[in-house]
């Protein structure tokens, strides 16, 4: 049985089981369904059955919502990046023509959207879907990349034809001059965090995000409801967006909701200790590269100040102990490849489970179903097989 530690563990003070005021358009999850149903590609991501860890960690059912998958892309990244961009896209001939949902796929739009700029701060995965949705719409794209990202994680945003300029600083400070940019230049910046002062594109980033849930509950809706969510934090965008969609179908039998996040950048632990927003700073790199942010999102922040029951913090060792178990063991009889952010949600939930005193306090045992997002698969090819010790196409041909 592997072993993974916690570092920190503790309910959240501010946690409330009314459901939180959510900061999102009425008709957004429509939106979404109209609009990334319609891209070429597009599927649901299948959920996975970790049948032989839930047997090991004495639970019901842990379904794993596979996002290594998603568009080609690795992650589920595609579904707020690109659709932000399409929204802001389609906000701006919208009111430059007074049309109504412009067909962004049609080459008369691309023409017409072939001089417009949209920009975005990254680690790597959102980046990536900026430019995939720059490259499918038509327009131009700059992302701006922190220190920590890999030469393969720039190389496969430049791929989709984006302009890569590099920060001598964290994410956060990646964040600040994407947006002091795109103000100066009058470019569409697309950031999946927000300061409090940019909100409509993040706001749709974490909208889109919504769309993996509500595939999910249409995937789970022949099976008992879920009772424990495991969310990856970083800045928050995917973890709202999740909690936020399971707390609008199931009402107040919403999921206990855990936030995971590694030691070193745990900034929702931090705020939500604090009773609100505080910075992480200092050295906030981990091997969970997704998560390596040292502040919440405002957009999040609402959602998950009183929505979100837990939070854990990993150190960096669950990485490639995580990541071997699932090449090896995976879920549904064949394995998973899940890169260094996309196991940390799981992590979170085997090393709460492996603690009784804390098991016990989220009501974890034989009759717990609880949902958890592969957010990444091999996003970073090399790091992955130095991690795993084969490519992702070896684990998946064993």
């Amino acid at each position: 049985m592997m072993k993974i530690s916690l570092e920190r563990a503790a309910r959240n003070p501010l946690a409330s089981r009314t459901l939180p005021s959510l900061p999102f358009e009425k008709d957004g999850m429509d939106i979404a369904r109209r609009t990334i149903g319609c891209w070429p590609g597009y599927s649901p991501s299948p959920i996975r059955e970790l049948s032989d860890l839930a047997s090991e960690l004495n639970v019901g059912k842990i379904y794993f919502k596979d996002e290594s998958v998603r568009f080609g892309l690795g992650s589920f990244k595609p579904l707020g990046g690109a659709f932000a961009v399409s929204r802001a896209l389609s906000r701006h001939l919208t009111e430059e023509a007074g049309e109504v949902a412009p067909d962004l796929t049609s080459p008369d739009m691309k023409a017409r959207v072939a001089g417009l700029t949209v920009t975005a701060a990254t680690d790597g995965n959102h980046g990536r879907s900026v430019a995939w949705g720059a490259q499918m719409f038509g327009c131009r794209c700059v992302i701006f990349v922190c220190s920590s990202v890999t030469q393969q994680r720039k190389d496969a945003i430049a791929a989709y034809g984006a302009e890569i300029r590099e920060v001598d600083g964290s994410f956060d400070d990646a964040v600040r001059l994407a947006g002091v940019t795109a103000k100066e230049q009058g470019w569409f910046v697309i950031p999946d965090t927000s300061d409090g002062e940019t909100v409509t594109a993040p706001r749709d980033v974490t909208q889109g995000y919504m769309m993996m849930v509500d595939e999910a509950l249409e995937q789970l809706k022949d099976e008992p409801p879920v009772t424990h969510i495991f969310l990856q934090a970083g800045v928050g965008g995917m973890a709202s967006a999740s909690a936020a969609r399971f707390w609008q179908a199931y009402g107040d039998k919403r999921p206990v909701t855990t936030l995971v996040e590694p030691e070193q950048c745990a900034c929702w632990y931090e705020s939500l200790v604090a009773g609100k927003p505080v910075p992480v700073t200092g050295d906030i790199d981990s091997a969970m590269a997704g998560l390596s942010c040292g502040e919440v999102s405002l957009i999040a922040w609402p959602v998950l100040k009183t929505g979100a029951d837990f939070m854990v913090t990993l150190n960096d060792g669950a990485v490639p102990v995580m990541m071997r178990y699932l090449a090896e063991r995976g879920g549904d009889d064949r394995p998973v490849v899940a890169g260094e952010t996309g196991i940390s949600g799981l992590a979170g939930l085997v090393a709460a489970a492996q603690d009784d005193a804390l098991r016990k306090q989220m009501g974890l045992g034989p009759d717990s179903r609880i949902f958890v997002v592969n957010s990444e698969g091999d996003t970073d090819p090399e790091a992955y097989k130095t991690i795993v010790g084969k490519s992702a196409s070896e684990v998946l041909e064993q």
